[in-house]
């Protein structure tokens, strides 16, 4: 049932479409011009309007013209004795819904009104669609680092452009990515991912690209790539930096030509697809390494975004621990109220080496162990690193009152010297896996140690 405002000067014909519309179990509101339908218009808030087109007074056009001032695409029929096709294409482009003339038949108002209505459906459904991704992918933090980010995304979410999101490893920067394709007007188009660095070379241009059946060994039917996938939505191109340099060129290829063609094929399909790298390298020193196509990396920079680390805002910590217990106590049916003052304080002086990604993870064990009731500072062991004096003092180049940072910054380069270059024999030592350990390189700028050719990978 559907709230339907009839307004016409004629009384008979008000009549006639409300006890229709009324049997077909609408609740019915009625005015006889369009002064009052304008009052009804602002107590009822209709679900649609049908008017009439030719009162006196104000025009069934210029009430028309007037609702849409007032409630922006309200669904609008208009009725008339007087139809033209000039008079039916200016009431379409002013708003209206639909168009029909008088006389009617019941049946032919029914089916008009039934349509109006359906439409209206799938427009609510899409905006509370959009309302969702948006609030799924709304940022958690105040600090003025991450409001510079979020006014960023509100500028650029809407533009075609691509764009580049660098930042270290669990900044969030895939969380950005849905963010822009959720605020865009793609929002309900498809967002596809694909991992750069999961790939093997010989599979990564036929997953963007796709496939002719029998174009090589294995391919048993003709597939889609990604770009194909994403089309009239987002791609996101996860660890760019990691791509080999012969899919580089054919990338560059396809975002200058918004074209793919699918291996074993030499037909060129267009594409409409909004393009968003992210990478944790450092993409100019890559491209002075040899490693990055320069002439790719300035079409990918077209809009750089750089998310900072989160010990470079630590007010954000507070607010997405509150947003960690929420998530917690919705997804595993736990009660815990918050967290004691003493443990936020533990969590805001952490370095936080994993950023959001290892918070998250820090804040689901201690949900799990704690289910109800606060948070307390037992439940977060987070490793903190105790150097002695004697060690210090034992230690060349570590001196007292030095972050744990700096000092792993020393011990990694110190464990790389003794392995000479030897990235795996290092990581093993260490503990931490060979990305870990070229992650921990480029934030140190340490490219000397990242770029040696040890034999070692």
């Amino acid at each position: 049932m559907a709230k339907i405002l009839v307004v016409d000067d004629e009384e008979l014909m008000r009549e006639l479409a409300s006890e229709t519309l009324m049997r077909a179990g609408h609740e019915i509101f009625k005015a006889k011009e369009g002064a009052e339908g304008l009052d009804q218009l602002e107590k009822v808030q209709p679900d649609l309007i049908v008017s009439d087109f030719k009162m006196p007074g104000m025009t069934g056009l210029e009430f028309l013209k007037e609702v849409q001032k007032r409630a922006p695409g309200q669904a609008f029929i208009i009725m008339t004795a007087y139809g033209t096709i000039n008079t039916a294409v200016e009431a379409m482009r002013s708003g209206a819904s639909n168009f029909i003339e008088k006389p009617f038949q019941p049946e032919m108002l029914e089916i008009a009104v039934e349509k109006a209505l359906q439409n209206l459906d799938v427009k609510r459904e899409n905006e509370n669609l959009k309302a969702q991704l948006k609030s799924k992918y709304e940022f958690i933090g105040q600090s003025p680092v991450w409001k510079g980010i979020d006014e960023t995304i509100h500028s650029v979410a809407d533009s075609n452009a691509t764009i580049l999101v660098t930042g270290e490893s669990g900044v969030g920067k895939e969380v950005i990515a849905r963010t822009l394709h959720a605020r865009s007007d793609r929002s309900l188009g498809p967002f596809i991912k694909i991992n750069c660095a999961a790939l093997p070379e010989n599979l990564i241009e036929s997953e963007l690209f796709g496939h002719e059946k029998g174009a090589f060994t294995g391919a048993i039917r003709n597939k889609k790539g990604k770009f194909e996938l994403a089309n009239d939505g987002t791609l996101l191109l996860d660890e760019i930096g990691e791509m080999p340099l012969m899919a580089q060129s054919k990338l560059l290829r396809v975002l200058q030509e918004r074209e793919v063609t699918r291996i074993g094929s030499d037909e060129e399909i267009p594409v409409n697809v909004r393009v968003i790298c992210t990478t944790n390298r450092d993409l100019q020193s890559e491209v002075k390494y040899g490693n990055f196509r320069e002439d790719l990396f300035y079409r990918l920079n077209v809009i750089p975004m750089e998310i900072h680390s989160l010990r470079a805002r630590r007010e954000d910590i507070g607010p997405l621990v509150q947003h960690f217990i929420t998530k917690f106590n919705n997804e595993y049916g736990y009660s815990v109220e918050g967290i004691e003052e003493i443990a936020l304080t533990k969590l805001k002086n952490y370095d936080w080496p994993g950023n959001i990604r290892q918070l998250e993870n820090c804040m689901e064990r201690a949900m799990v162990f704690t289910r109800t009731g606060m948070l307390a500072d037992n439940q977060f062991p987070l490793g903190e690193v105790v150097v002695s004096d004697e060690e210090i003092e034992d230690s060349t180049g570590l001196e007292a009152g030095m972050t744990i940072a700096q000092v792993e910054k020393i011990l990694i380069l110190k464990t790389l010297d003794e392995c000479e270059g030897n990235k795996t024999k290092a990581a093993q030592m260490l503990d931490i896996s060979i990305r870990t350990l070229r992650n921990k390189l480029h934030e140190y700028d340490a490219f000397e140690y990242d770029r040696k050719p040890k034999g070692d990978e």
